[in-house]
Parts: C-alpha cells; sequence; structure tokens
C-alpha cells in the first residue's frame, strides 16, 4: 500500500470498484434481458447441469476410498484367513470397491468354488458401477441441448431483427437491427457457456468413473487370485 495514499483515496478506489461491479452485473442482467424467452431456458438448463454437477462432485468424495490402504488391509486379512475381519472391514467403508470384495469374500467364507466367487463380484461390478455413473449422461445431453437452444434464440433474434428492420422508418432501422444482433449473440454466447460446463464435468466424471471401474475390476481379479492361493487358511 502505498504510505502517502490519503482516506479520501482509498474511499474513492472502493467506490470505483463498486461501480465497477455494479456495471458487470448490470450487463448480464441486461444481457438476459436482450436475449428473449431462449434465456430462460438455457437459464434452465443451466441450472439443472449445476445440480447435477455439485451431486455427483458430492457423491464422488462421499465414495472416496484409499485403493493402496484397503487393499493392503484386505489382502493380509485374506492371507492369514480372516475373512470375517475382512468382511467387517468393507462393511466399515462402503464403496463400490469394498461392495465387490465383499461379495466376494462372503462367497470364499461359504467354500464356494472359484467361479461363484468370481461371478459374484461380476454381478457387484454391475450393481455398483450405475451408481457411481448416476446421471452424469445427462450432462452431455444438456450440453447439447444448451448449444441447440442458443442456434434457435440466435435464428428468433436475426429474423426478429430483420422484420423490424423492414417494418421500421429509416431513423431506427439501426436501433432495430442492433437489438435483433444483441438478441441472437446473447443467446449464442449463454448457451455455449452452459455447453462448456455441463460438456468439460462430463468429460472429467467420465475418466473418475472409467477409474474406479478400472480399480474395482483389478483389484477383485488379485483378490480372487489370493483366495485361490490360500483356501487352505480361512478360518470358519
Amino acid at each position: 500500500m502505498n504510505p502517502t495514499a490519503t482516506p479520501m483515496d482509498a474511499a474513492t478506489a472502493a467506490a470505483m470498484q463498486a461501480m465497477t461491479a455494479n456495471d458487470n452485473m448490470n450487463f448480464l442482467q441486461r444481457a438476459f434481458v436482450e436475449g428473449g424467452f431462449v434465456m430462460y431456458i438455457i437459464a434452465l438448463i443451466g441450472i439443472i447441469a449445476v445440480f447435477l454437477i455439485v451431486e455427483r462432485s458430492m457423491k464422488f468424495k462421499a465414495q472416496a476410498i484409499d485403493k493402496k490402504e484397503f487393499t493392503d488391509q484386505i489382502f493380509r486379512m485374506v492371507v492369514s484367513g480372516d475373512l470375517r475381519q475382512a468382511m467387517a472391514f468393507c462393511d466399515s467403508r462402503p464403496a463400490p470397491l469394498s461392495n465387490t470384495v465383499k461379495a466376494g469374500l462372503v462367497q470364499a467364507q461359504a467354500k464356494r468354488p472359484d467361479e461363484e466367487v468370481q461371478v459374484a463380484m461380476d454381478a457387484s461390478v454391475m450393481r455398483e458401477m450405475p451408481k457411481v455413473e448416476g446421471w452424469t449422461s445427462f450432462l452431455a445431453v444438456f450440453g447439447n441441448i444448451a448449444v441447440l437452444a442458443g442456434l434457435l434464440g440466435t435464428i428468433i433474434g436475426m429474423i426478429g431483427s430483420f422484420r423490424a428492420v423492414s417494418a421500421a422508418d429509416p431513423a431506427t432501422k439501426a436501433q432495430k437491427l442492433s437489438e435483433g444482433i444483441a438478441h441472437a449473440l446473447n443467446c449464442t454466447a449463454f448457451g455455449l457457456l452452459v455447453a462448456l460446463i455441463s460438456i468439460v464435468s462430463y468429460g472429467l466424471f467420465q475418466h473418475h468413473i472409467q477409474k474406479t471401474e478400472n480399480e474395482v475390476v483389478e483389484t477383485s481379479m488379485s483378490l480372487l487370485n489370493l483366495v485361490v492361493a490360500n483356501r487352505d487358511k480361512i478360518k470358519d
């Protein structure tokens, strides 16, 4: 901070910052109003997309589990033959990975054949992965719809602009044309913004989902091999 600055200078700077924030807010409000009714469609799509993004983010956080720590603990219990303790450990950390591992441990504890242990874990993967995916695929759908809605608003704005210009007197033609173009460009901009947020989030979530599925499948295969090698140590 400048040591020679006066309280008046600080007050002036604060006032200018407040005016800039108000100008930005007024610009967004004006752009939304100028976009016409299509902007409300885009806004609705954006709200739903943000809701899905927040919901999936919270769900992924709740399902997060340290794979290395979990598998180290489980494999140590399997090697010692204490499958009941391993199942209790899975229950203490509910997640797609732990639920799938438990499904295999239940069959191994019941002395079922290796094929049934594998089938139980495969069936668990099929149950768990839809829970991980949730409504993530709709983010891609909403991204495409937002682009199409923006295009629709653009076309409506241009049609209205040309109609207004054709019916207006020479003094107001320029104003009518600028209003129609503003309508079109605002819809395009907001539609692309919603689409960008939706599609980027969809890509990130798909990466997380694929990573989770790979970890579950890899761990289930390792567990089956470990159970096969240590069946004689399983305690009743």
